[in-house]
């Protein structure tokens, strides 16, 4: 539908790739920061746009993403996903963190625990790991006709490492959740006192 890299998720092809998603940001050079916060400078005064147009796009792309939206889930007109409110404030939640994210590549102690933060997040909204990636090419699928001439194989595969790298860090602190929410439900059912061993 429009875009090469529509419904592959962010796995690049190159041999040259990072061998772990915490080496994808690592790998970024300066130049590669720079053509990402330089394009974010252009892509924010759409934010908006991108945002439904990301979200449009997965629904299209990925119809069982929307069942993890309860808002969206029964909603079968893209047309009426466009208009949606409600789909307006959730791209611009996603965008705002993409904009987090921009803003932290130099720091990345901060960006870290805003994906992981997000991940754990995702886990309470029931939203799993494997959609995450869609959103990213999603994103990339949205903002080529924003930076028209701007737009290259360079700055594409700095936004895909940047992607992949908060992707893995959110799919970690998803994992992170889930584990302590198991073990919290294991430990109550431990302390748990014994019926018969509470009545005088």
């Amino acid at each position: 539908m429009g875009c090469a890299i529509s419904g592959l998720g962010l796995a690049p092809r190159q041999t040259t790739e990072p061998k772990s998603e915490e080496d994808a940001v690592a790998h970024l050079t300066g130049d590669q920061i720079d053509m990402i916060k330089d394009s974010w400078k252009v892509i924010q005064e759409d934010i908006a746009k991108v945002g439904i147009i990301m979200f449009v796009r997965l629904f299209e792309t990925h119809p069982e993403c929307k069942d993890v939206f309860f808002l969206f889930r029964d909603v079968e007109d893209l047309e009426r996903l466009r208009t949606s409110r409600e789909l307006r404030a959730h791209g611009l939640r996603v965008m705002s963190f993409i904009e987090k994210t921009v803003a932290r590549l130099d720091q990345l102690e901060r960006l870290e625990h805003l994906a992981l933060e997000l991940g754990k997040s995702h886990y309470r909204y029931n939203a799993p790991p494997k959609y995450y990636g869609y959103v990213g090419a999603e994103f990339i699928c949205a903002v080529q006709p924003i930076l028209k001439d701007q737009w290259t194989p360079e700055l594409e595969e700095a936004w895909k490492s940047l992607f992949q790298y908060v992707t893995g860090i959110m799919k970690r602190g998803y994992q992170e959740e889930e584990r302590t929410r198991r073990h919290h439900v294991v430990v109550s059912a431990k302390e748990r006192p014994d019926k018969k061993n509470t009545a005088l």
